[in-house]
Order: C-alpha cells, then sequence, then structure tokens
C-alpha cells in the first residue's frame, strides 16, 4: 500500500460514525427478542411506521415494523426477488414495494433476518398511506389476529375540532383494544412516564439532524437514513434516549474537530422522499464527487414533527393531534412551507426530489412543490425517478447523467456575480 492510500484509509476511518456499531448492536438484540418474545411471555405487534406506538411499549407489547423490515430487504437487495414472488401472487407491480416485499415474505419466512417474527396483533394507522389499510388486512387475515385501525383524516390545512375529536376517541378504543388482547389493565402512570421518553427523544433526534446546520455538516442524510431506525422502532423507551445522548455528543465532538461527512463541502442539498435503500451507498458517494453534502431531508425530520402538537402533561390525550399532523398527512401547501422552512434553516442551495414510484402520497405532489422551491427560494430541484426497494425501477446511468447535469447548474449558481 503507497502512502497516499494509507492516507486515504485513514481519512476514511476518522470520518466513520462510532455509533453505527451500538446501534447495530442494539438492532440485534431488538430482533432477537422479538423472534423469541413466546417464550419470554410477550406478545408481538405488527404496527405502521407511522402508528402510536407508545401504548404497546406500556402495555410491554414487542412493536415490529414490516416497513423496517422493507428498507432492509432494500438494503440488502433482495427486493426484485420478493417483489417478484408477491406479483405471481396476484399483486401490482404499481402497488409499494414495501408491502409487496412483506407479503411475500410471511408463507417462506423471506428477507434478510428469515421474516418477522409472528404478530399477536396488528395496528394500522393510516397517516402515512391508503395502501397500509388493505396491506395491514392482508397479513391479519394471513396471521388471523386481531387487527386496530387508527384512522386520521387528512390535515389540508387545519385540524379541526370535530376531526380532533374522533381521533382522540380512538385513543381511548385502541387502549381497549390492547386490553383485552393483552388481557390486562393500562397503566396510565406509566403511561405518562413513556409519553416523556417519546418526547425526550424525538427533542434529541432533533437535536441531531440540526447539527448539520453547522459548516461543514458532521453527517448528512445518508447517515440520518440509518439512525433513524430507533426513533421509529423504540420510541418512548430509555434504550432510544441514551443513544441518541451519545450519539449527539459524537456529532457535537465531530463539529468541534471539523469532521464532515464529506471531504470538502461546497454545496449543501435537500432531499425529498424516502430512500432508495438499494443504492444509498452510491447516491453519497455519487454526490460526495461534486463536494456536495445532502444535509437534510423530509423524512427523517418526520419523527419529530410532531412535536410541537403534543402536550407533555397530557400526552395521550395531545396523541391525537401529533400523529395527525405528521409529514405525510398535510396538503402540498403545509409540505412545501415545511420544505421551504428547512431551506433555509440548514441553508440548502438546492434540492433533490426522489419521485418514488412506490409512495404516491410523498411523490404526487412533488412537481408543485418543484415549482414552489423555485419560485420562492430561486434554487435548482433535481427529480430522480427511483423505488426504495425495487431495483427494477432505477437506471443508474439515467440518474448519474441527471445529477451531473444537476451539479453543473449549481455550481453555475455559486460563481460570483450569479444570483443564489
Amino acid at each position: 500500500m503507497t502512502g497516499k492510500e494509507e492516507r486515504i484509509d485513514t481519512e476514511k476511518e476518522k470520518r466513520k460514525i462510532k455509533s453505527v456499531k451500538r446501534m447495530k448492536e442494539i438492532m440485534t438484540d431488538y430482533y432477537i427478542e422479538a423472534k423469541t418474545a413466546d417464550q419470554a411471555g410477550k406478545k408481538v405487534a405488527w404496527i405502521t411506521s407511522g402508528g402510536p406506538v407508545e401504548p404497546l411499549i406500556v402495555m410491554n407489547v414487542i412493536p415490529v415494523y414490516p416497513e423496517n423490515h422493507g428498507a432492509m430487504i432494500g438494503a440488502s437487495k433482495m427486493g426484485v426477488d420478493l417483489c417478484e414472488k408477491s406479483e405471481a401472487m396476484g399483486y401490482s407491480r404499481d402497488l409499494c414495494s414495501y408491502a409487496r416485499t412483506d407479503i411475500a415474505c410471511s408463507p417462506i419466512d423471506g428477507g434478510p433476518i428469515g421474516g418477522l417474527p409472528k404478530p399477536d396483533m396488528l395496528v394500522c394507522c393510516n397517516n402515512i398511506c391508503g395502501t397500509v389499510l388493505k396491506w395491514w388486512e392482508v397479513q391479519a387475515r394471513y396471521y388471523q389476529v386481531p387487527l386496530f385501525i387508527f384512522d386520521t383524516p387528512f390535515c389540508h390545512t387545519e385540524f379541526s375540532d370535530e376531526a380532533k375529536g374522533y381521533v382522540r376517541k380512538q385513543v381511548h378504543e385502541y387502549i381497549e383494544f390492547l386490553e383485552i388482547v393483552c388481557n390486562e389493565k393500562f397503566d396510565y402512570e406509566k403511561a405518562a412516564e413513556v409519553g416523556s421518553l417519546s418526547l425526550h427523544g424525538q427533542r434529541l433526534w432533533q437535536a441531531v439532524l440540526d447539527t448539520t446546520t453547522h459548516k461543514p455538516a458532521p453527517m448528512s442524510a445518508f447517515d440520518a437514513f440509518f439512525h433513524l431506525a430507533l426513533i421509529v422502532t423504540l420510541r418512548g423507551t430509555q434504550i432510544v434516549v441514551d443513544y441518541y445522548t451519545e450519539l449527539l455528543e459524537e456529532m457535537k465532538t465531530r463539529v468541534l474537530h471539523g469532521i464532515s461527512a464529506v471531504p470538502n463541502e461546497k454545496h449543501r442539498l435537500l432531499w425529498d422522499n424516502l430512500p432508495v435503500w438499494f443504492r444509498t451507498r452510491w447516491l453519497s458517494e455519487k454526490f460526495a464527487q461534486h463536494n456536495a453534502c445532502l444535509v437534510a431531508d423530509s423524512y427523517t425530520s418526520a419523527w419529530c414533527g410532531s412535536l410541537e402538537y403534543i402536550d407533555e402533561s397530557d400526552f395521550l390525550e395531545t396523541m391525537a393531534d401529533g400523529y395527525s399532523r405528521i409529514y405525510l398527512n398535510i396538503g402540498v401547501d403545509r409540505m412545501a412551507e415545511s420544505v421551504l422552512e428547512m431551506i433555509e434553516k440548514y441553508d440548502a442551495d438546492g434540492v433533490v426530489m426522489h419521485s418514488n414510484r412506490s409512495c404516491k402520497p410523498y411523490s404526487l405532489g412533488q412537481y408543485d412543490l418543484q415549482k414552489i422551491i423555485r419560485a420562492k427560494k430561486g434554487i435548482p430541484t433535481l427529480m430522480i425517478e427511483a423505488d426504495m426497494v425495487d431495483e427494477r425501477s432505477f437506471s443508474e446511468s439515467q440518474i448519474e447523467t441527471r445529477i451531473d447535469a444537476f451539479m453543473e447548474i449549481l455550481k453555475g449558481n455559486k460563481q460570483p456575480g450569479k444570483v443564489k
């Protein structure tokens, strides 16, 4: 190995986020516990990623997320095989690839961890999309277990008193459902503690994301995609609080010592939509070649976007507000407000949009969003057409050409005399 190669390896090692190892340990323990839940006398609930998990934590039920499993399938490059299996079962290729891979996994215990543990119940919240309703119904029939649907009306502009009352009533129905399935009473004192831990974890996660307001950014959106797992999976537990406390300290240390995600950061970008799980490393390296860092995204921030609506002293009642007003359950104008605020906050030079074949609610308004960004901020936007799991919808050469062209526009905008 030459001296230059050794310096490159040393530089790469320095930039690695040390907390990654701890995250992997936590997630391994979590899946082992879920897989052996029956031996420990615990119950397992499959729940949508935007669903109210805190009552499950109160009842000592292990939450499992088929969408998280879908992301793992994508990252493991197992998506195409499982998508084709679900299509052979009669499911359309136009359906969400998370749904297709999950449905295909169940009969064969497929996927990177040999299938998910059998659920004792399913909890579905439609604040992220309508597909989950039918997806969860399919799995409830397959496993022959009870299903609770937590219905959140779409908040085009405001969350009306009628809608608020409707969702709040369901919180109590949800608790009654859990008491019946678990055959034990709900502990309201413990619920207050879990609610407090949930909000603490969300605040810490937001603080981690906010470290990228520093120039250069100590982490990128691609790093955030990985470290997001805990705020989704174990929200409301001490594990989350401890982990994000450690991660935040590591980010602060990186800022102090000038350790950046991209070696020579010159361009700061915002990402919109879910990751392309099977190409996160390639995309990260491709943008880094242009000295560009994706410093923030609309996806990972969604798990702390409801903080302003929840009252810690009355968590269960105001939980209805928080879970109804998440990013995917609001109108395009409200989405645009959120993205424009992020552009300002993180001082982004451009926006990269993943037009995701699988996720219609996230993707359908993107062209309107693109127009609003251009009109209000005057910065360039890039539209990448792909899928979060199904590699058949990804054209590397086409996307590489688009990125190169986009970066040339961005570099031109930053030339002396050019207006941003």
